[in-house]
């Protein structure tokens, strides 16, 4: 979980009528982001259901993507982030998504794009918003967009709507100001991959090689 994400559902949270139960498919906490990678706090006083292929911290259900044993129409809310990338059949666990939203119920995705492997446990895809237009066809009412470079992005994000579309001026305005605050940033990228150990020899190297950087430009410009 990145910090640009939890910007993102706060917004989805601020701007549209978000029903329960909330199912998040991908809650485990990784080692590192326990507690971070929570977002019950955003949606405090509602229903509100972590899944994930294993169990740990932030799991409450064991539930595979692929094959959703919940049944049709029961779920309000889907939160999938920072997790299809891991996902081997990304069509079909949105499609799987689909069938158990009530008639008026909306997910939210994101991925990454300019983003190094990572295997938790596995790292299949990369992601375009063409891309989640495609795996969010099933809905009535789809919403995609990015940050970072239009060319590049380092993270694509998505709305589908099952049923109506709500109002979305409110949210466009804050989606808006959002993007254009989301640079890339190494560090975010080095602490989301990272295993906390390792987090004070990497800051060290990355010192190191800016300095060395800085170093050559100025001797350029001698």
């Amino acid at each position: 979980m990145r910090k640009n994400i939890k910007q993102f559902v706060r917004i989805v949270a601020k701007c549209f009528p978000v029903r329960g139960p909330i199912y998040e498919f991908g809650s485990l906490q990784t080692w590192g982001q326990e507690g971070f990678a929570d977002l019950r706090p955003i949606f405090d006083g509602s229903e509100y259901v972590g899944a994930d292929i294993r169990e740990g911290p932030g799991v409450d259900k064991i539930l595979n993507l692929h094959d959703i044993d919940l049944p049709a129409n029961s779920v309000g809310t889907v939160l999938c982030l920072e997790t299809l990338e891991h996902v081997e059949y990304p069509h079909r666990a949105l499609a799987e998504i689909h069938r158990i939203l009530d008639p008026s119920g909306m997910v939210v995705i994101s991925s990454v794009m300019n983003f190094p492997i990572h295997d938790y446990p596995f790292d299949y895809w990369r992601f375009t918003p063409k891309a989640f237009e495609s795996l969010l066809s099933p809905y009535k009412h789809v919403f995609t967009g990015f940050a970072g470079n239009a060319s590049f992005p380092h993270t694509v994000v998505g709305v589908g709507f099952k049923g109506d579309e709500p109002e979305l001026g409110k949210f466009t305005e804050e989606y808006k100001q959002w993007q254009t605050t989301q640079k890339y940033d190494p560090v975010q990228v080095v602490k989301s991959v990272a295993p906390p150990v390792l987090l004070p020899y990497l800051a060290h190297m990355y010192l190191k090689v800016l300095g060395y950087g800085l170093s050559r430009r100025l001797k350029s410009r001698g």
